[in-house]
């Protein structure tokens, strides 16, 4: 199949500007309990790819599953792309990559979970249902989900780069809801994993303080509502730094949003000299970490602020080429039925040397504010529930506190970050939506931070 997609190349590459072909097989493994029941067992393979090709800045891409037909697909993405290209003036404009010829195999750290058998796996998150259901008569509603994902892509485009990789993804996912007197509570727990089936077991601790957490917010009430100073913990941070800030770093949004260009100009201050934000795929063992994109760009760690100041952000080749910057290799899809876009990989905010107890010392009244329940954003403003709360009193962690959620604009938000931890830790949890493709895998991760005047709605 790599010789006969290679032929493909050679023979058509030279009528359009640029031509890029996939061939992918995946296998899937899905386990879903709710309530008391098995309510999804599902273990599927699929095989297909796509071709995009590209003449005077007018994009085709064509998605199918009849691998055998690669040819045929591939001659007509050309023809629509010589069609809607010779319509108009535009250029191809894509930012210069060297070739790159690579194998790279699926590299596990540890217990290979394709050799756990199917029976197993649902043992396993039966056993984690009833820990949630057991939990508490108030408990009265739990799930339990596993999701396994294995891809093998073959990768080539008319410059000459060839690209055999492959990953394996696993994605656990908890909720209990807890109910008493009418009302209602719901935790969650997350975790996800490219290094071994290990990380999927002996969970027992983190769903028993799901189903905890659940029926103890029952008894608790909700702050006054007010502008706080407030501590969040390492989770919150990682979603900070990709909601609010990472989205609005990708290189499609800049372009599209003239706004955007006129604001987010490099040099530009958004912080103090202790914040320093980063994206990259590069650093090995996350759910973002990758060598290649799915352009075949090498992977890099890019800052995006540094010291405080606006220095850099993502891109594919083609917004690279567009905004005459470097491309990063955040061009990313879900599979062979998208084309590669604009996506954060891991992304983080740099740990400093404070201890988190420093950040919460000298402040007489405010709120710590951990893990996460859910969150949006719109442009530059967000909102963001945390999963669990204490009030801050005269430096010390005081009594619990429910239904927290952290709203406000995230360029004041960065500004007003005036204390940063040593306390690192990367959230595996997390999948990435945008434009139709969810949920891509992703890394997140920091340490607790302080920020001054965030409102809180509450009491």
């Amino acid at each position: 199949m790599k010789d006969k997609l290679l032929e493909i190349i050679k023979k058509h590459k030279n009528k359009v500007d640029f031509l890029e072909v996939r061939i992918e097989n995946s296998d899937t493994t899905q386990i879903k309990f709710f309530g008391l029941t098995l309510d999804n067992l599902n273990v599927s393979k699929s095989n297909g790819g796509y071709v995009r090709a590209c003449y005077k800045g007018a994009w085709v891409f064509c998605s199918f599953n009849d691998i055998e037909n690669i040819e045929k697909y591939t001659h007509e993405a050309i023809q629509q792309s010589l069609l809607l290209g010779g319509a108009g003036n535009e250029k191809t404009n894509l930012a210069l990559v060297k070739p790159v010829n690579a194998i790279c195999p699926i590299n596990l750290s540890g217990k290979d979970p394709r050799k756990i058998p199917l029976n197993k796996k649902v043992e396993l998150f039966a056993h984690y249902n009833d820990l949630l259901n057991s939990y508490s008569d108030k408990v009265t509603a739990s799930t339990a989900r596993y999701f396994e994902k294995t891809q093998n892509v073959i990768l080539a485009n008319s410059e000459s780069t060839c690209i055999e990789h492959g990953w394996l993804d696993m994605e656990a996912r908890f909720s209990a809801t807890s109910q008493k007197n009418g009302a209602v509570q719901v935790a969650q727990e997350s975790l996800g994993s490219r290094k071994g089936f290990e990380e999927i077991e002996n969970l027992d601790k983190r769903v028993k303080a799901t189903a905890k957490r659940s029926v103890d917010q029952l008894n608790l009430k909700s702050p006054k509502a007010g502008t706080y100073t407030v501590v969040i913990d390492p989770i919150l941070t990682g979603l900070f730094v990709h909601e609010a800030f990472g989205h609005l770093s990708e290189g499609d949004f800049i372009f599209d949003n003239v706004k955007m260009q006129e604001f987010m100009v490099f040099g530009k201050k958004f912080g103090g000299k202790f914040l320093n934000i980063l994206d990259g795929a590069k650093i090995p063992n996350h759910r973002g970490s990758f060598l290649f994109d799915d352009e075949g760009t090498p992977t890099q760690d890019t800052y995006l602020i540094k010291e405080g100041i606006l220095v850099g952000r993502l891109h594919s080749r083609e917004t690279a080429g567009k905004l005459n910057e470097k491309p990063t290799g955040n061009a990313r899809c879900l599979d062979y039925r998208f084309p590669p876009i604009v996506r954060m990989t891991n992304t983080w905010i740099e740990a400093q040397n404070n201890s988190p107890g420093d950040l919460i010392s000298d402040i007489k009244l405010g709120i710590w504010a951990g893990n996460w329940l859910g969150g949006q954003t719109n442009g530059e403003m967000f909102t963001f529930a945390s999963g669990e709360a204490r009030m801050i009193r005269n430096g010390k962690l005081e009594e619990w506190v429910k239904d927290v959620n952290l709203t406000g604009n995230v360029f004041q938000t960065l500004k007003d970050i005036d204390g940063i931890a040593n306390d690192m830790y990367w959230d595996e949890s997390g999948g990435c939506g945008k434009s139709g493709q969810s949920s891509l895998p992703v890394g997140v991760g920091g340490p607790s931070i302080r920020i001054k005047n965030v409102v809180v709605p509450g009491e």
